[in-house]
């Protein structure tokens, strides 16, 4: 059987030959890729990363999708019947790894990334992307909450340091409290969301607790009874502002921002809105340490990072990953360390990623290394709003604490 070529096929043909192309890289590849409108990165600038990324690959073309973070895990598990017309690549929540791992929704890219390369990386941005000791992906969103103070606050009371432990939160609250000076010195995110169990894991974290015990998920343990007694001891010496209970992370900057309270737990990305005159009362007054630990010495931190994967059925996951390598690369990532902190440790001792945020990343560098992932489960959705539910109860005094939380363990039992 002989192939017979119309004139227009030999002259693409001829022209390949001619210029050392082959029929594969002279057609174009198109990706889809599916990111959230919220928090780190903005759509402006990953839409400026991407335009970055195609001058350098004149071959791929991306197409952007932005939803809200709430329609972000939905997204990714829809499209899984979408087979390769699906997308390519995704960007996924640090709890999401073992769900997505169970039904076959990443594709295992341990073998692209090289052992060096892994050892330049916080542990704490890696665990984001390993379950079952693979990559599913590259860490890129890499954060955790901070203990941010209003530092004119605390000197009109007298307090010349920053609370080293939660005891001492706690205690220079109280005093806040007795002089008038605020309030309600506390204000946290804890409104029945994920945001709740992102500030509880890192009461969690403080106290030394687990969520496991024998291998069983378990709140019942010592550290985690901490951490939920911390929270409503707070409200009951009216430390904490109650309407905390209704905040989200915005809340709670907005809150902040306008002098209404002295120590707020949130994320990287206040740090500069905050010090920012046109949106904040306090600019200039910021400050921010690791969260504490239970003792001194001590610090704490929750997962709060997100990786960018290759969905399993993508055609094109070469692409999807050179597209991934690009906007997590160091380069990128130090030119919008800004907006969310690098993965890469060496980063933070540049000083054009340093300028204007010091005090921000030397409480990185010991808050990153610490961080607790929230309970590592293929169930996590239902497993969240279990959680959200009884540590609600207790906060709003409905149940006692140890009754909610041995609640939220029986609860958690039936989902095995």
């Amino acid at each position: 059987m002989s192939l017979r070529l119309t004139p227009a096929a030999t002259l693409c043909a001829l022209s390949a030959l001619t210029f050392g192309y082959s029929a594969s890289v002279l057609a174009d590849t198109t990706l889809s890729a599916l990111f959230m409108t919220q928090a780190a990165y903005s759509e402006a600038d990953i839409r400026a990363m991407t335009a970055d990324f195609t001058k350098l690959h004149p071959d791929i073309k991306v197409n952007l999708e932005f939803v809200p973070y709430e329609a972000l895990h939905d997204k990714i598990v829809a499209a899984r019947g979408a087979g390769d017309k699906g997308y390519d690549v995704v960007l996924f929540d640090a709890i999401w790894p073992a769900e997505f791992n169970k039904y076959g929704l990443l594709q295992d890219v341990t073998a692209r990334i090289p052992a060096e390369e892994s050892n330049k990386i916080f542990d704490g941005a890696i665990s984001t992307v390993t379950y079952k000791d693979k990559r599913w992906g590259m860490p890129w969103i890499l954060d955790t909450k901070y203990l941010y103070y209003n530092k004119a606050m605390l000197a009109k009371a007298g307090i010349t340091t920053p609370p080293a432990t939660w005891a001492d939160v706690e205690k220079q609250s109280a005093i806040l409290k007795e002089k008038g000076i605020v309030k309600y010195p506390l204000v946290w995110s804890w409104s029945q969301s994920e945001a709740l169990l992102c500030d509880y894991t890192t009461l969690v974290s403080a106290f030394k607790g687990d969520f496991y015990q024998d291998g069983k998920l378990n709140f019942t343990n010592s550290g985690a009874m901490k951490a939920i007694n911390y929270m409503k001891e707070t409200l009951d010496k009216g430390l904490t502002n109650p309407n905390s209970r209704e905040y989200l992370e915005e809340d709670v900057r907005k809150s902040f921002s306008n002098g209404d309270a002295a120590f707020a737990l949130n994320w990287t990305y206040m740090y500069n809105m905050a010090n920012d005159p046109k949106q904040s009362k306090v600019a200039g007054d910021v400050g921010v340490v690791p969260a504490p630990g239970g003792e001194a010495g001590g610090a704490s931190g929750v997962n709060g990072s997100m990786g960018l994967g290759i969905a399993k059925a993508s055609a094109h996951p070469d692409q999807a990953w050179e597209f991934i390598s690009y906007m997590t690369s160091q380069p990128v990532q130090n030119k919008y360390a800004k907006l969310s902190l690098p993965i890469w440790k060496s980063s933070y001792d540049d000083p054009a990623v340093q300028k204007d945020q010091e005090q921000l990343i030397a409480a990185a560098k010991t808050s990153l290394n610490v961080m607790l992932s929230r309970p590592v489960t293929a169930d996590y959705s239902r497993l969240s709003n279990i959680l959200q539910q009884n540590i609600q109860a207790v906060l709003q005094g409905k149940t006692p604490a140890q009754d909610g939380m041995e609640a939220a363990t029986k609860a958690a039992d039936r989902l095995r």
